[in-house]
């Protein structure tokens, strides 16, 4: 099986107004895959994901979801990832806890930005999303309702739910009160927050069953409960994220609500004036984007279609390939075949 043919990029933006302010230098990070001839999907990042990770490994490729020989595929990094513009590749005045609030529209506009300016796109074909990901793929059906065709949201949601904000309300407060991460103004990596950020958010980013069955062994990877924290969660953010990164992110997600954009808080008129045809999938067991905020939103959706994952896996249902559960990758990646194809 060939390799696709991989960029990585970055397009400055210059002077940039976010929801907080303002970045003097912005910039957006991206990668694209395929042929720039063949229709557009974009497919953006979540929480706790860097370009190249996570979903994008099981659903974009030769012969996958995204098959990258039909579709040109461009995946952004969200603001605050540590890719794109975020607090710890930001300089003074803007670095650090001075980075200022970003917003999922910000987001979506300096992607557009890239698509139309830079990569010449004239129409999205579909916009792809998991978590935070499907929150930007709501936004960009409603902020851009004459450039996108298709959207596609996989355990997610129009609307972070009042749940779903004081659920994140927990990791961020582990982290905030930590005895080393200081404001915002550590010297060094503030080991004692992220590791207490992770520890409370294990527990949301999968089911009740999922831990009743110790799935968290991963087919004997891990002996018991203790060390898949200590191995899993704790070191994915320790050695790979920033503290003022991951707070910016959490915040954005806090606050996404499409709603907001030009309906005066109305979700059911924002829902209903989605033009362009959607994919909703929910995850059966998912904690903070529940099947039932999926079954209200499509209600209001014109031309829109719901699909629940059967899946034990919780919120990481759609990552749940390689030594977890590949029945996951296997549904979704059909559900969006027939999709595209319709």
């Amino acid at each position: 099986m060939t390799t696709p043919q991989e960029t990585f990029e970055l397009y400055h933006h210059g002077r940039f107004k976010v929801a907080g302010g303002v970045l003097p230098n912005a910039f957006t990070a991206y990668r694209t895959y395929g042929d720039p001839s063949n229709p557009c999907i974009v497919f953006p990042t979540c929480y706790g994901a860097k370009m190249g990770q996570g979903s994008q490994w099981y659903l974009a490729g030769e012969n996958k979801a995204l098959d990258t020989t039909k579709y040109f595929v461009v995946t952004f990094a969200l603001f605050g990832n540590g890719e794109s513009s975020s607090p710890s590749n930001t300089p003074a005045p803007y670095n650090g806890p001075y980075f200022p609030a970003i917003s999922y529209e910000d987001n979506i506009r300096a992607q557009f930005a890239v698509l139309t300016k830079h990569l010449g796109v004239k129409k999205l074909h579909c916009v792809v999303g998991f978590s935070m990901g499907g929150q930007q793929s709501y936004h960009w059906a409603l902020i851009y309702p004459d450039f996108v065709e298709r959207f596609v949201v996989i355990c997610s949601s129009a609307r972070t739910s009042p749940h779903n904000i004081c659920f994140l309300e927990g990791p961020k407060a582990a982290m905030l009160a930590s005895k080393d991460f200081n404001d915002g103004h550590y010297t060094s990596p503030p080991q004692h927050g992220i590791r207490a950020f992770a520890r409370v958010y294990s527990a949301w980013a999968y089911g009740q069953t999922w831990f009743r069955e110790h799935k968290y062994k991963f087919d004997g990877q891990f002996p018991d409960l203790n060390s898949w924290l200590r191995e899993n969660w704790e070191a994915r953010y320790v050695t790979t994220w920033d503290a003022n990164d991951m707070l910016t992110l959490l915040n954005t997600w806090q606050s996404g609500d499409i709603s907001k954009i030009r309906h005066g808080g109305d979700l059911e008129a924002a829902l209903k004036s989605i033009k362009a045809k959607g994919l909703i999938m929910p995850s059966k067991t998912d904690l903070y984007f529940p099947p039932e905020d999926s079954q209200n939103e499509i209600q209001h959706l014109a031309n829109a279609k719901l699909a629940v994952i059967p899946s034990v896996w919780g919120h990481v249902a759609s990552l749940a390939g390689g030594s977890g559960n590949p029945d996951n990758v296997k549904f979704i990646t059909t559900q969006i075949k027939e999709f595209l194809a319709a």
